[in-house]
């Protein structure tokens, strides 16, 4: 069963305990919850003394904000704070704007979350992610605990506090922290544990004062050396990073007693530590260390499990002759390579691409050579359910169907959606022409990354979903039992002779919203059970009868309810029509609850409404449940019109992009909202003297192909072009988005626009493009009229890039020329020289630079690839992403050439794969 992604139940709990605080701020509306100030039958003594503890009680905020609105003389005098921050955020962040920080006295301020568990067990982060500016005023304030919290950047206002004595940051999303850091001068204690820390300031040597630091569990590759400056510092804690070396600053930590170095890489440390005065305990445990100076192999301080050296070095550890096991390897691979060696040493492999892969000692007998390879989701290579979610490209890994004598295990980098009830994160692969689900475990790698991981036992294709969460299990023929975990009232019992031998069943429920389906029968008293999806193993029907549970619509009770408004609901699979089975069932009636009986599983749902014909209103419902909402836009570079970004963005997504890119694109408004489905194909046309100009596969006959998926980034750059004279007049063109794929012929736009949107309609929306009128011949492009001998880089297999794609490229690079040419290793020098020699001429200065670096590249292999990385290294993935298409469509090409030679198979697959495994459209 793969694990329910943890996220989503962390939010849940905290909702959950906003719902509880909210009912006791209203229970308790008939006074403030504060003895000391207002006496209350029940309530405890929130404030006593100079302390005010809100974080053990619901309702903090709220009472907060009572306290401040009232002012008594207690207040100004608390000098110790401690609220909790599971509350909405919000409210939380009004309650803080309301405290009068300046006239309060606060020597300790805690803010942390952390008070509430999740199903796993894990604690929950607050809703905190700022501070307001006012806190600056907090002039006595030595203590300041934001633990478990949402922080991306620490809040200006900490900085101002120069009086803190301890700052706990623990369990937050910090990726860095600011160099005025240094200011914070009387600091003693800084703890930053459990975040996504990639660098330190310099400016952390500065803190001359500081006796503890805590950095561990972040993703430290390096340490500043100006760390060597912490005189005073006593303990220091670095494990659980990526350090792979040392300052030798260090060594200059007189004061130090304590360093805790584990679970990094390192691969040696600097002599010094050996020397230090007051060194207690080393910690060096679980690195990659194979020398060390023998000060510390023999100091009694030194922890050193884990380390290849000890496994060597002390001679009671391995007797003489014992032959030596030698290092799993480990490889990093950049995206020009497409293959690696496994030996049955095992290795590790990180792949550029967000992948990573462990093959353990002995996975293999042999040798064995492994092809992978991202795919671009299309629905013949993707399979979803009605209500799943694509959350990750397709990855490739070869040779199929090979067995490994041990598990391997896969690592694929996703970004987490955002959080929705009752849905699980896992990995789905291919297996014999089925796709089946693997026990998939989540893995944290950055505030808004994550990986999913999960053992393999051969080869196939791999992609992440999110689904409803699943329940499952084997029903033996002594029967069983059930139950859902998110709704723990939907139940099916199988009694004994269900089935003759066992078989796997499993259950997925979804939850509508009642105001969505009100919205949609306009009626107000009309409401759902949860949705129930059954399935099993098996294709045979079962033996008895077996009992399903569900609970009644929401508002509805068994001894109240109007039997002939209540309706069971079953779908059809083959016709995918909702039929009223109610008759045919007997529906057995509880307070809360309905049962009925079946020997076959499909969909089932409970409707309570007045209406007669349910099939079709229930249809509507369910597309209702696998709609997006989303917009497209068309928005022009604006440096370089003639550069396009077309992109579907969901509802909620739009406003954020727009600010984002507004900087360097500008177009029209967004369109109006639409509505699509999951994996639904649509393209893009280019109309009124507008085409595209480009070769590339998933352009046809000028009109760019999409598929949406939800939770990927449905955006593509095109080059536009047009026949008609920009030197008299601008052009004035539009793209229309249209639904399905390219089809022979398109509606005019006057036309389709007068039909009914909705998810049938063809057309969804068209948006204007302009291409400015050319201004002279200085305006003209030049490519028509640059001449150089021919030149391809590249080779017929692989792809070629001609004379003609190396002026497309070079069309779009704009002023990000010195920069690319600087990443494909000419020399500032040669820089400066065509700067000089085609002063005022950008477009000539971008193609000779291009044009003489490619002429020197011209025969030589994996040139193409180095073009690519140095677009990508410049910012330009865009460019970079059209070469890749170009290469991809002179495979195809050349493939089909030799095809017709008769000098490859007639059936052909996917490139890389045999015929027999070359995925068909599938659909669970």
């Amino acid at each position: 069963m793969a694990t329910v992604l943890e996220g989503l139940e962390l939010e849940e709990a905290a909702a959950a305990s906003e719902d509880a605080a909210e009912d006791a701020a209203e229970d308790s509306a008939a006074g403030p919850a504060v003895e000391a100030v207002d006496s209350r039958p029940g309530m405890p003594l929130l404030l006593t003394g100079n302390q005010l503890n809100l974080d053990l009680y619901s309702g903090g905020c709220r009472h907060l904000q009572h306290l401040c609105a009232q002012e008594p003389p207690q207040l100004l005098q608390v000098e110790f704070l401690r609220l909790s921050t599971h509350e909405d955020s919000q409210l939380l962040e009004d309650t803080l704007a309301r405290v009068p920080w300046r006239r309060l006295c606060l020597r300790s301020l805690v803010l942390k979350g952390g008070h509430i568990r999740g199903a796993l067990g894990a604690c929950l982060h607050g809703t905190l992610t700022t501070l307001p500016a006012g806190l600056s005023g907090l002039a006595s304030l030595t203590h300041l605990d934001l633990s478990f919290n949402r922080l991306e950047t620490l809040p200006d206002c900490i900085l101002e506090l120069h009086s803190l004595d301890a700052l706990l940051l623990s369990h937050n999303c910090l990726s860095e922290l600011p160099e005025a850091l240094g200011a914070l001068s009387t600091l003693t204690f800084l703890t930053v544990t459990h975040n996504y820390l990639e660098r330190l300031p310099t400016t952390l040597g500065s803190l001359s004062t500081l006796q503890r630091l805590d950095l561990s569990e972040n993703l430290l590759d390096t340490i500043p050396p100006e760390i060597g400056d912490l005189n005073s510092l006593s303990e220091l804690n670095l494990a659980s990073n990526r350090l792979r070396n040392l300052p030798a600053s260090l060594a200059g930590l007189r004061s130090l007693q304590l360093l805790i170095l584990h679970s990094n890489l390192l691969t040696s440390v600097p002599t010094g530590l050996a020397h230090l005065p007051l060194i207690s305990r080393l910690d060096l445990r679980d690195n990659q260390l194979r020398d060390l100076p023998a000060e510390l192999l023999d100091a009694p301080f030194v922890r050193l499990q884990g380390n290849p050296l000890g496994e060597a070095s002390p001679a009671s550890l391995s007797p003489p002759g014992t032959p030596q096991v030698p290092e799993m390897p480990r490889l990093f691979l950049t995206s020009d390579l497409d293959s690696f060696l496994v030996t049955p040493h095992g290795c590790s492999v990180t792949l550029a691409c967000g992948v990573r892969l462990q093959f353990p000692a002995g996975a293999t007998t042999t040798p064995v050579t492994i092809h992978y390879r991202l795919w671009l989701p299309e629905p013949g290579l993707v399979s979803l359910g009605p209500h799943d979610f694509l959350l990750s490209r397709v990855l490739e890994l070869q040779p199929h169907g090979v067995a490994f004598q041990q598990d391997v295990s896969l690592w694929l980098l996703f970004v987490p959606p955002r959080a929705r009830r009752c849905r699980e994160v896992v990995v789905r692969t291919r297996s014999e022409n089925q796709w089946s689900d693997l026990e998939t475990h989540l893995e944290a790698e950055a505030p808004k990354r994550l990986w999913a991981r999960c053992q393999v036992p051969h080869f196939s294709w791999f992609l992440v979903v999110l689904r409803p969460v699943s329940n499952a299990c084997l029903v033996p023929p002594e029967g069983a039992l059930l139950c859902s975990s998110g709704h723990p009232g939907v139940k099916v019992t199988f009694p004994p002779g269900a089935t003759e031998e066992p078989r796997q069943v499993s259950m997925q429920v979804m939850h509508m919203a009642g105001r969505e389906l009100r919205a949609l029968l306009g009626e107000p008293e009309a409401s759902v059970s949860p949705l129930l999806c059954l399935s099993q193993s098996s294709p045979h029907n079962f033996l008895q009868p077996v009992t399903v549970q569900l609970p009644l619509p929401p508002g509805i009770t068994g001894f109240s309810l109007d039997r002939s408004c209540l309706h069971l609901l079953y779908r059809d699979p083959p016709t995918a029509t909702w039929d009223d089975i109610t008759t045919q069932v007997v529906l057995e009636l509880t307070h809360l609850y309905a049962r009925f009986q079946v020997t076959h599983f499909s969909w089932y749902w409970l409707w309570y409404t007045t209406k007669n014909c349910v099939g079709g209103l229930a249809r509507k419902a369910w597309e209702r449940l696998r709609l997006h909402r989303v917009n497209l836009i068309a928005l022009q570079r604006r440096r370089d019109p003639e550069q396009v970004l077309l992109q579907c963005l969901p509802r909620n997504k739009v406003d954020a992009t727009l600010r984002r890119l507004l900087e360097r694109y500008r177009g029209p408004e967004p369109s109006d909202t639409v509505e699509m489905f999951e994996g639904e194909k649509f393209f893009a046309a280019f109309e009124r003297g507008i085409d595209v100009d480009a070769d590339r596969p998933d352009c046809v006959d000028g009109r760019i192909c999409f598929v949406f998926y939800s939770h990927l980034k449905n955006v593509k750059e095109v080059y536009i072009t047009t026949t008609l004279d920009r030197e008299a007049q601008a052009v004035r063109g539009q793209v229309s988005f249209y639904r399905g794929s390219v089809p022979m012929e398109v509606p005019q736009e006057a036309e389709a626009a007068r039909q009914k949107t909705g998810t049938d309609a063809l057309w969804m929306a068209t948006l204007p493009i302009k291409l400015p009128r050319l201004q002279g011949p200085k305006g003209r492009r030049q490519g028509a009229d640059f001449s150089l001998l021919p030149l391809n880089l590249g080779d017929a297999e692989t792809g070629f890039l001609t004379q003609s794609n190396l002026l497309s490229v070079a069309s779009r690079l704009g002023p990000d020329w010195p920069a690319v040419a600087l990443h494909l290793g000419m020399s500032y020098r040669e820089l400066q020289r065509i700067r000089h020699e085609f002063r005022d001429d950008l477009d000539g200065q971008i193609r000779h630079m291009l044009f003489s670096w490619a002429e020197r590249q011209a025969g030589q292999p994996g040139a193409v690839g180095v073009l690519v990385k140095a677009l990508e290294q410049s910012d330009r993935q865009d460019v970079a992403e059209e070469v890749r298409a170009i290469l991809e469509l002179g495979c195809h090409k050349y493939q089909d050439s030799i095809r017709r030679t008769g000098l490859a198979p007639e059936n052909p697959s996917l490139p890389g794969t045999s015929a027999s495994q070359t995925p068909e459209p599938t659909q669970t």
